[in-house]
């Protein structure tokens, strides 16, 4: 491995100021500097206000904030299209390939719906024909939610994080019978559960993320580049198996 580390590349981190967080004013700024701090080369950024306020809006506001910056790659909050609040699941993805978003997040537990749900249904299937990985944080759903979305859609690509403390029975389930659930580095708080996770399910399911800034990037960066994994597990983890997810994003809505 060269002397400067691995590539990693941060698949759970965002802009925007968060309103009862004390975490900084999430600036691009700010948002830079920590990567540089951690050796953190891209990340893939999502807005607070398309969390805490509203997809539309926010996610319009964060194509303006990483507009000429390289390291940062725009995820697009997802809604059900029940309300029109984000338009059809066409126009909606058709928006976010014309804007070089890269994955699409979802809230399901605060934006109030059903993830496996019939509600739900059109816009994922429109967000698996575009090839867009989905990204969401084990805390805003269940697992057999994520189960059976990801056993309707063999070809979406899961990626589940913020898991915490004491979930790799449940957890370990859901990747012994699906291929296109990944678990994220965020908040994997299991002493030793990565290196398990490896040796169980290989280095394939799981991709590199911090929760930036809610959570300290030491965390995840530490937990991966301290394992006990080799070298090729680490920049597989670290940064290959994200692009070759997103390498899978090329297909016009």
């Amino acid at each position: 491995m060269s002397s400067r580390g691995p590539v990693l590349i941060d698949t759970d981190a965002m802009l925007g100021r968060h309103p009862a967080r004390d975490v900084g004013a999430g600036t691009v700024a700010e948002a830079l500097a920590g990567m540089d701090r951690f050796g953190i080369s891209e990340a893939l950024v999502g807005h607070t206000l398309s969390w805490l306020h509203d997809p539309r809006t926010g996610n319009r506001a964060l194509l303006e904030l990483v507009a000429g910056q390289p390291r940062l790659h725009p995820c697009w909050v997802m809604l059900p299209d029940t309300c029109g609040e984000t338009g059809t699941p066409a126009a909606f993805v058709t928006a976010a390939l014309e804007s070089g978003v890269h994955a699409v997040r979802a809230y399901p537990a605060d934006h109030g719906y059903d993830l496996a749900g019939v509600d739900a249904a059109p816009m994922l299937d429109a967000v698996a024909e575009a090839g867009l990985p989905l990204l969401l944080d084990a805390a805003q759903t269940t697992w057999p939610q994520v189960e059976a979305v990801a056993a309707a859609r063999p070809h979406l690509a899961i990626v589940v994080g913020g898991l915490g403390y004491r979930v790799l029975r449940q957890a370990a389930g859901v990747l012994a019978r699906t291929e296109n659930v990944h678990l994220g580095l965020a908040n994997l708080s299991s002493h030793c559960g990565l290196e398990w996770l490896v040796e169980r399910f290989g280095e394939q399911r799981l991709v590199f993320g911090t929760g930036a800034p809610t959570r300290d990037p030491a965390e995840a960066v530490t937990r991966l580049l301290w394992s006990e994994l080799d070298d090729g597990a680490v920049a597989a983890i670290g940064a290959g198996n994200l692009r070759s997810l997103l390498r899978k994003k090329a297909r016009a809505a």
